[in-house]
């Protein structure tokens, strides 16, 4: 990936974040201090290709998500070399400077997907459902709602899919569990 959209594909992939709210998040969004992004709003693209910034889609779409903490030189190398000027500059602008737009992204994203030999009709969005089946691990079906920032079920159970042994990964943390309330955690 180009590194100018290198955090943006990090932050698809380990946030869940949908690319509208990653395009207009701003530096006063970013919490370095304690590795989070604040979504505020997300940006949308009207037919005449004016871009402007709207509320998320419900008011669960308001909302802190944590990002991996080994993900913070990223951040901080990104916002020193690409993102907008001042506590309101763009955190993602496009090649030229400008907003960053799904269609200047877009021809980035299939030259990096191609080079990785991802020959599949693999979308910028499929980052999502990745991001929201990584973070299931251990997460209750509400702490996942909040994260993805949707307020029913329903959608939440959408991006929930199955992964490969992951059956054995839930039997031997039960088995910690067991091993933990018996007291013999470290045998």
């Amino acid at each position: 990936m180009a590194p100018r959209y290198r955090l943006l594909v990090l932050l698809a992939a380990f946030t869940g974040l949908r690319f509208g709210e990653l395009a207009s998040l701003r530096r006063r969004d970013v919490d370095a201090e304690n590795a989070a992004l604040m979504v505020r709003r997300s940006q949308a693209e009207m037919q005449t290709g004016a871009l402007f910034d709207k509320a998320p889609k419900s008011d669960a779409g308001v909302r802190p998500v944590a990002f991996p903490t080994e993900l913070l030189p990223d951040v901080k190398r990104h916002l020193d070399g690409f993102a907008g000027a001042g506590k309101d500059g763009h955190v993602f602008l496009g090649s030229q400077g400008g907003r960053l737009r799904r269609s200047n992204f877009r021809d980035d994203w299939i030259k990096a997907r191609t080079k990785a030999g991802i020959l599949a009709d693999v979308h910028f969005h499929d980052l999502r459902h990745t991001g929201n089946t990584l973070a299931a691990s251990g997460a209750s079906l509400r702490e996942l709602m909040t994260r993805m920032g949707h307020s029913t079920p329903r959608a939440a159970l959408i991006y929930q899919h199955v992964v490969s042994g992951r059956d054995r990964e839930i039997a031997d943390r039960l088995g910690s569990m067991i091993r933990k309330t018996r007291g013999d955690a470290d045998s």
